[in-house]
């Protein structure tokens, strides 16, 4: 019974509407814009980890997708025949582990784009000029527009959480969550997977959420993280 309940715990894809927009109002109408549009634009986002890059690239290729072709990588599964349709669009996350040889074949879209009417979303994890790649390439995105995705601040992110609860059918007290955020890491994801984590154990014991209960699940979280070198 207790797996059955915890199977019926949405998950929720990401979209531009369940993004947390904070202080990134500009970059969203661009997004949506970039999304529909059929002909050549360039955009490249940087952030630190956990300010939701990769969440807004999935959401722009699943819009983009009920109007135009979309073609969403990681950078280190981009290949060196890295192609996309002519008037579709080309999306790249961590740009910056791209291997030489798709380097070259990112420089050689860039140089085609236009003509094509190609659309570019890149990300990174620093500004173009910081990033560790061919300075041909790295010259290109930093002639795309850029954004930098800006993280949320506190009372942004205690909305973004009891959202985030009210969603799953938890009830967290506003006193667990300055727990979670004095107490928490920083960025938002794995705020959230506390939570989550969280409300596994009060589906599984049947109990509301305690100070206790959280602690606990910060504890397994932590654990997890550091099991998984990648989380942010």
């Amino acid at each position: 019974m207790t797996q059955l309940l915890l199977d019926l715990q949405p998950t929720q894809a990401p979209s531009l509407d369940n993004f947390i927009v904070g202080q990134n109002q500009e970059l969203l109408a661009r997004l949506r814009t970039l999304a529909a549009s059929g002909c050549f634009d360039a955009l490249y986002l940087w952030g630190s980890p956990g300010c939701g890059k990769s969440h807004l690239l999935a959401a722009v290729a699943t819009l983009a997708m009920r109007r135009r072709p979309a073609l969403l990588l990681a950078g280190t599964a981009a290949a060196p025949e890295l192609t996309a349709p002519p008037g579709g669009l080309l999306i790249v996350d961590d740009v910056d582990t791209l291997d030489d040889a798709a380097q070259i074949a990112l420089f050689r879209i860039f140089n085609t784009a236009r003509m094509l009417g190609l659309g570019l979303l890149l990300a990174g994890s620093s500004p173009p000029l910081q990033l560790q790649l061919r300075e041909d390439l790295r010259t290109r995105i930093g002639q795309a527009l850029i954004y930098e995705v800006k993280t949320l601040n506190d009372e942004q992110k205690a909305a973004a959480l009891r959202r985030h609860a009210l969603e799953r059918g938890l009830r967290v007290e506003d006193g667990l969550v300055r727990y979670l955020l004095a107490h928490g890491r920083r960025d938002l994801p794995s705020l959230m997977a506390v939570l989550d984590q969280l409300d596994r154990a009060t589906l599984e014991r049947q109990r509301h959420a305690t100070l206790p209960l959280l602690k606990e699940a910060m504890q397994l979280t932590l654990v997890a993280d550091e099991q998984d070198p990648g989380t942010p």
